[in-house]
């Protein structure tokens, strides 16, 4: 598969999409001088005050996303909606931030979502991802060096993706680290990214500047 970002996978880090992604965006972005009112709640939905993991401080490397945001700015009730959801997977999940990224950057190889993938990126290295790591999550669970946690997060993002289902053997696996709450939030992780993908590449996100490799 052709390679659009930089994600440039082989054997069970391929995507698993055969549709090429659009060059050009079919909802265009509109700049922050254009965004209406209803975008201050979206935004404020995206930021919960009580969050059990805040972002950290913003690097100098990190995109400031307005793509995204200026594509969202289309329809702000959706927005707000969704980034309630999203602001809960961010920052008051109770899975840790580097496992978040883990399943996150997984969900986006295999649905060969660009944009998705370089913004997580970022935040894979700020929540304590390293960049030989990152480049396993191409690869998947059979890549070596994985602790055997990690390795079955990545299985079960492979099987909710193939199957919608973690597999009994996967389950039990999971269920020995984490608990009931944190399961949960496993999958709803995947799921919440699994929708976002579906959105950018139907919609033809294009990768901000800031982005680009």
């Amino acid at each position: 598969m052709r390679d659009s970002s930089g994600q440039g996978s082989t054997g069970q880090g391929a995507a698993r999409s055969s549709t090429p992604r659009l060059t050009s965006p079919r909802i265009p972005p509109l700049p922050p001088d254009q965004w209406g009112p209803g975008m201050r709640d979206a935004l404020a939905a995206l930021l919960p005050t009580d969050a059990r993991h805040p972002l950290p401080p913003r690097g100098e490397g990190r995109s400031k996303g307005l793509n995204v945001l200026g594509t969202l700015a289309q329809h702000p009730t959706l927005t707000t909606a969704y980034h309630t959801f999203n602001g809960y997977i961010l920052f008051g999940s109770t899975l840790d931030p580097r496992d978040r990224e883990l399943l996150v950057l997984r969900v986006s190889i295999l649905r060969d979502a660009p944009y998705e993938w370089a913004q997580h990126v970022i935040q894979g290295l700020d929540a304590g991802l390293t960049r030989e790591e990152i480049e396993r999550i191409r690869v998947g669970p059979t890549a070596e060096g994985w602790l055997p946690i990690e390795r079955t997060m990545l299985q079960a993002v492979d099987e909710l993706v193939d199957d919608a289902m973690v597999t009994d053997e996967t389950w039990k696996a999971l269920a020995e680290h984490f608990g009931t709450e944190e399961l949960m939030d496993l999958v709803f992780t995947v799921g919440c990214y699994e929708l976002l993908a579906m959105a950018f590449n139907s919609f033809g996100l294009q990768l901000d500047d800031d982005l680009r490799p």
